[in-house]
């Protein structure tokens, strides 16, 4: 590997990201390596498969983007999923573990490769103005109403899952083994990888001896990828809090024990949890990304329901901070006299972190260097967002996951800049992934990568 140099990148959340660090290629280094002759010729006739393929793949993309459908809910996207790769010739089983997505291709003898794209959308109002924005209004698990859209990019995800299996299955004279190609739901929630392998992923169809996922990145200029070698990823779990106290008039708040005021005692006593009783060597981060109570300016409430997000890298650390949150919540009532709070961490909704197998990684990460050139390949530090896709390694499967690039080169660059405005960040109401070259990358990346794994 030749000699880098490090530069700052803008604020990324992937269900949202801390800063991230990029390594360059050094100025006046040496000329990387081109690739061998027999990528170079793989790499020749994949493009040009990609370059038939595009127009239908960026309808696809359109149509995705502008019908976006919530977790457990994702039923008209699994459907044109199963679809495209039926007419593929794969044997495809859907509704499996919700509204999932299992297609199989068999050919011949060699490894078992499994490539998952994620099919589910956020609960956000889109405001990018694009001709293909999403319009889509829904109710939500808790009946509220709320705009969908594909602030996240799993609609470039399941239009790279559709694009790699048309190459790969005009390629089959190139490769041998059996594809498994899944669309899995529910990934914004943590809860679909779960229930697929919960239903009999690796026991009802061929256990992959690899598996693969891509995830787009919009602190990355189009055309090039990051990844992550080893930990990639945080364990996520979300907790939720009742603060109970007793309501009454708010001219009065002698005569009531108020759980507004509890509630913002917990808020600022939970960020000690991570600043003075864990290394700082250790990451970790508590938000509160929700906290109701009430409903008029002169009514003190009976009570006060706080969502949280706990981000951990070590299993000992989330385990220190899941019981503080429930130990400061208690204390902050016994202190004021109130009720005991209802404390709630729901493990259905716990993402363990995602670890990408060393050699694996390395492998893929040398091969899109060498078609990429080094300047395209960007090794990205551990980030605090969650992935489901690791559930699969955790099942002693090799795993990798990459990112792609979305964004114009030149406002990554600007936006790099000290004092800068960032880019609109995933899970924002602004993100819009610039399709092409963004799907063409993706499809070609992941489409290399398998040929990597079980070309002849």
């Amino acid at each position: 590997m030749k000699p880098f140099l490090h530069a700052r990148a803008s604020l990324v959340p992937l269900a949202l990201f801390a800063a991230v660090v990029f390594t360059a290629v050094r100025p006046g280094a040496a000329e990387p390596p081109k690739p061998s002759e027999a990528n170079a010729k793989r790499l020749e006739t994949v493009r040009k498969r990609v370059d038939a393929e595009y127009e239908s793949l960026d309808a696809l993309y359109k149509h995705l983007h502008s019908h976006p459908e919530l977790s457990y809910q994702e039923e008209q996207s699994a459907a044109r999923v199963a679809k495209e790769l039926k007419a593929l010739g794969f044997e495809v089983t859907e509704k499996f573990g919700g509204h999932g997505v299992v297609a199989v291709l068999k050919n011949g003898k060699g490894p078992t490769v499994m490539v998952r794209s994620d099919m589910d959308a956020l609960p956000i109002v889109e405001r990018t103005g694009l001709p293909y924005s999403s319009k889509v209004r829904t109710r939500d698990k808790n009946d509220n109403e709320v705009g969908v859209m594909h602030a996240c990019g799993h609609d470039v995800h399941m239009t790279c899952l559709v694009g790699t299996a048309r190459v790969l299955v005009a390629l089959k004279d190139r490769w041998s083994g059996t594809l498994v190609f899944i669309g899995q739901p529910a990934e914004e929630i943590g809860a679909g990888a779960r229930l697929m392998l919960e239903d009999g992923l690796f026991k009802k169809f061929p256990r992959p001896d690899y598996c693969l996922a891509l995830h787009c990145a919009a602190d990355i200029p189009h055309g090039s990828v990051g990844y992550t070698a080893g930990q990639a990823l945080a364990n996520v779990d979300a907790v939720d809090i009742t603060v109970r106290g007793k309501g009454g008039h708010g001219a009065a708040p002698h005569t009531t024990i108020d759980p507004v005021v509890i509630a913002a005692r917990i808020v600022l006593d939970l960020q000690t949890l991570v600043s003075r009783e864990t290394n700082p060597l250790d990451p970790a981060v508590v938000t509160v990304g929700s906290i109701h109570g009430g409903n008029k300016h002169n009514i003190i409430p009976d009570e006060v329901r706080l969502q949280i997000t706990v981000r951990t890298t070590k299993d000992s650390v989330r385990k220190h901070i899941l019981e503080g949150i429930e130990r400061v919540a208690k204390a902050a009532a016994v202190g004021a006299r109130a009720p005991e709070p209802v404390v709630k961490i729901d493990p259905e909704e716990f993402t363990p972190a995602l670890v990408n197998e060393s050699k694996l990684t390395k492998k893929t990460a040398d091969l899109f260097t060498e078609l990429l050139g080094p300047e395209k390949v960007l090794e990205r530090p551990l980030i605090m967002g969650g992935e489901d896709f690791g559930r699969y390694g955790k099942e002693g499967v090799p795993i990798f996951l990459y990112f792609i690039g979305t964004s114009d080169p030149e406002k990554v660059a600007a936006a790099s800049k000290e004092g800068a405005k960032p880019l609109p960040s995933m899970h924002s109401d602004q993100f819009a992934p610039v399709p092409e070259p963004t799907i063409k990358t993706g499809v070609t990346t992941m489409s290399m990568a398998v040929l990597n794994l079980m070309g002849k």
